[in-house]
């Protein structure tokens, strides 16, 4: 530790044994010392490990106020802070305000990381739930689709095109483009379709203000692009059904006016065609209330073509088809004429037509053999009852090719054309027939021209 070295005192020692030398010599010696021995007995020195360092009175002094200085305000301020709590509490405050002001940033910061997580979370869930439906819309519109194909088959209308087969290859195809990726990060942009064909020349009025786009990732445009294929496979389906439904609603037309025209009853031709070995318990078609518009209209095509199909079954009892193959040529009609062999007036009971012999003659409606032999001046004749007190007669044949008591189907050859009998030369004599009593039978061929012509 520094100390003071006995060479620094301002006065030499007292030397005793020096009280009989002479005082004039210590005088003299006192003048005679240097000025450098008083600048050093002048100063202050400390010496510490074998090194001396010296310091002048003013340095030393200031080093000496400026330490008493520090400590008196050392001892000022901490003596304030003992006795002003409201200081230290200031300060205490002031660490705990940083402190939270920390943690609440922390804590918002924690707040956005989850809410950003939710937010794509939930985008997720909102991706999953638009393929979900996209694939279920694709199911619904396959069914709809095998739907329109059995329509088809059996229509009275004739095939439809494949656009139903179409429409749901096209559904397949976009569902396959269509992978299951995740939206999440996906920031990528994409131009809508509608945007693509804006005229560029569009411009909004200046009070109008633009409403806020939002924005679409690469995923949901995709799933936009798909959605509008499957809209627009759904609205083909639509009118496609729509116009079965119309061509079926215009045959039902027709074909009740055939019955009307002919005055014949319709339930009553219908009771006498039910299929035989059928049944089974009753249950009512029920058309749910939030039935869709393809629903209810493929719910009014089924109830339109159950009616077709029972109107089907009694026409085929109807002899309104043509007995000859080719245009028709008649050569004498029905009702008063001049007889071709007496040249008097007389009733003819049906249509004579012009046909080469030989020609085959088909049957006009199903029906059951009940004559087939030789009939006076009709000459070789087949008589068909068709039921409910219709039938008709085909005379003149050079050829018979059924027996009595067949079943024959419309359009079944049943002999040939001759010209047996009272008859000038080959030809057809065509007879109809209401519970025995000759009617005309062009009344059942415009019929069935009308049905078939539409």
């Amino acid at each position: 530790m520094p100390y003071r070295s006995s060479q620094c005192a301002e006065y030499p020692p007292h030397r005793t044994q020096n009280h009989d030398r002479h005082p004039s010599r210590y005088a003299a010696a006192a003048h005679s010392s240097s000025p450098e021995m008083r600048q050093k007995r002048s100063g202050y020195t400390f010496a510490h490990g074998g090194r001396q360092v010296r310091f002048g009175p003013v340095v030393f002094w200031i080093a000496v106020g400026t330490v008493t200085l520090l400590g008196i305000w050392s001892a000022a301020t901490a003596t304030y802070f003992a006795f002003r709590d409201d200081v230290l509490t200031r300060l205490i405050a002031r660490q705990a305000d940083m402190q939270y002001a920390y943690e609440d940033r922390i804590a918002e910061l924690r707040s956005r990381v989850d809410r950003t997580t939710s937010r794509q979370l939930i985008d997720q869930e909102q991706f999953e739930r638009k393929l979900d439906e996209i694939m279920r819309r694709q199911t619904v519109l396959e069914s709809r689709a095998g739907a329109l194909s059995a329509i088809s088959e059996v229509s009275v209308t004739g095939s439809i095109k494949g656009s139903a087969r179409k429409a749901g290859n096209d559904a397949d195809a976009g569902s396959s483009r269509s992978e299951k990726p995740s939206p999440i990060n996906d920031t990528t942009t994409s131009e809508s379709l509608s945007d693509r064909g804006a005229p560029l020349d569009f411009r909004q009025p200046a009070n109008v203000r633009p409403k806020p786009v939002p924005l679409v990732t690469g995923e949901d445009n995709r799933l936009l692009q798909l959605k509008s294929s499957l809209d627009r496979v759904e609205s083909r389906q639509i009118a496609e059904l729509s116009s079965i439904a119309d061509g079926m609603d215009s045959r039902l037309h027709r074909m009740r006016g055939v019955f009307s025209d002919l005055g014949l009853s319709v339930a009553k031709m219908a009771t006498a065609t039910l299929y035989p070995g059928t049944g089974g318990p009753y249950v009512p078609v029920k058309l749910r209330s939030d039935s869709d518009p393809f629903e209810r209209q493929l719910y009014r095509v089924n109830l339109t073509r159950a009616q077709i199909d029972r109107l089907d079954r009694a026409l085929a009892l109807v002899p309104y088809r043509k007995p000859v193959v080719g245009e028709l040529e008649f050569t004498s009609g029905f009702g008063v004429r001049v007889d071709p062999f007496v040249g008097r007036p007389a009733m003819h009971t049906g249509l004579d037509f012009r046909a080469t012999a030989g020609n085959p003659v088909r049957t006009t409606a199903n029906g059951k053999v009940i004559s087939a032999n030789w009939t006076g001046g009709y000459g070789r004749m087949v008589e068909v009852d068709h039921g409910n007190g219709l039938s008709t007669r085909y005379g003149h044949l050079s050829e018979i090719d059924v027996k009595i008591g067949q079943t024959v189907k419309a359009g079944q050859v049943i002999g040939e054309v001759g010209s047996t009998g009272r008859s000038t030369g080959p030809h057809l004599h065509y007879e109809t027939r209401i519970d025995g009593e000759a009617v005309d039978p062009q009344k059942f061929l415009r019929a069935g021209t009308r049905l078939n012509n539409g």
